[in-house]
């Protein structure tokens, strides 16, 4: 694969990044808790916005917090950038106590998502800014200016104003500007919000890329399970203030943990019922469907639970096959794939994924769905 120009020149003979930027950051990269938080909470009068929290960080990791509006994920931010003081709890950094540490006394960089540019100045006296209020000499200064420049692809740009610059151009000088100076922490208040979806998906890689040849640990922030998925070495998924599963993405989406983590995360299927006396069975207003039996041991008869199938993982057919009955009320066509919606006798709604190529049934076609066992997950409600 063809390598960008610009991440060419960080490179030695060796293959090793030769600037003064990547080296420290990537240096980081260990196993031990660049944060942790322990029993962290929030707490406004007789409103409890963060429950007690435990969050720990390795060094080198990508975290994305994700969840709901009121879910809990900008005051956790908050919190551990030094904004707003916890009501309990204490916060490391690097195995320093910083729970009462002021935010301006912080080793943190924080990418937020209007940029926050300083419009008079030019590119490449907005990425000076932090270098010069840690009074670094002018040669030093200037040097790292243009490597940060470099690793984001601006050098061209430096004497632009931000008013020059696209969307994406002026969210790349944000990027640099804070990573310049090497903080602790990134923090990334969701970054990407104000750009358009193709541009979102091109600085979604732009920033896994700088991740990997920097090594920085950043906390990432957003609402867009997508962008979690497709950005995140772990995601931290919150819910009514509290953690409701920490995990890789695939963690997440293959394994969640509750009825809550499963919808949130991508699309899914729920078939809620109760556990028939057998236990092996999920008795629900379409049938009874066969609960997975590597799940059985956390199905006791009577217990209520739902069945959660992935779209990918049902498969749809012309009526008169083994299968859930229902009738196909819209088809929604994605370019490589196309969306089936089927009603089932009960009225709930199960969506199916087809790639490209495979047959699709028109709306208002009678259709059965079914599903490999071993594909569904069953979770107690």
């Amino acid at each position: 694969m063809h390598r960008p120009m610009h991440l060419a020149r960080l490179r030695t003979e060796s293959g090793a990044m030769s600037d003064d930027i990547a080296a420290p950051l990537a240096a980081g990269r260990a196993s031990h808790a660049k944060l942790l938080a322990e029993g962290i909470s929030k707490r406004y009068g007789a409103v409890e916005v963060l429950q007690p929290t435990h969050l720990e960080i390795a060094a080198g990791e990508l975290v994305t917090v994700l969840g709901p509006s009121g879910s809990g994920k900008t005051t956790l931010l908050q919190i551990i950038c030094g904004l707003v003081e916890p009501t309990s709890g204490r916060l490391s950094i690097d195995g320093i106590d910083q729970t009462r540490t002021p935010a301006h006394r912080r080793d943190m960089g924080v990418v937020f998502q209007n940029y926050a540019l300083f419009p008079h100045l030019t590119v490449a006296e907005n990425v000076a800014f932090p270098l010069q209020m840690r009074r670094l000499p002018a040669r030093e200064l200037q040097h790292k200016i243009a490597t940060a420049l470099d690793m984001v692809g601006l050098s061209p740009f430096s004497a632009r104003f931000p008013r020059e610059l696209s969307g994406g151009q002026q969210q790349r000088v944000a990027l640099a500007r804070c990573l310049v100076y090497q903080p602790a922490l990134i923090l990334m208040d969701e970054p990407l919000g104000a750009l358009d979806r193709k541009l979102r998906e091109a600085m979604q890689i732009e920033i896994k890329r700088l991740h990997r040849e920097t090594g920085a640990t950043i906390i990432f922030v957003t609402h867009d399970q997508e962008e979690a998925l497709a950005l995140s070495d772990r995601i931290c998924l919150m819910n009514h203030g509290r953690i409701e599963q920490f995990g890789t993405p695939q963690e997440i989406y293959e394994h969640p943990q509750n009825t809550f983590v499963a919808d949130f995360i991508g699309i899914s299927n729920l078939l809620g019922g109760r556990v028939g006396a057998c236990g092996g069975r999920l008795v629900t207003a379409d049938g009874e469907l066969i609960i997975p039996p590597a799940m059985r041991g956390d199905a006791m008869p009577g217990q209520d639970g739902a069945l959660v199938i992935r779209p990918e993982h049902v498969a749809v057919a012309p009526a008169g096959g083994d299968g859930l009955a229902g009738t196909v009320i819209e088809t929604v066509y994605a370019g490589a794939e196309t969306r089936v919606l089927v009603a089932l006798a009960s009225g709930t709604v199960i969506t199916v994924r087809r790639s490209g190529g495979q047959w699709s049934p028109d709306v208002g076609a009678a259709v059965v769905v079914t599903w490999q066992h071993d594909r569904a997950r069953f979770l107690r409600t």
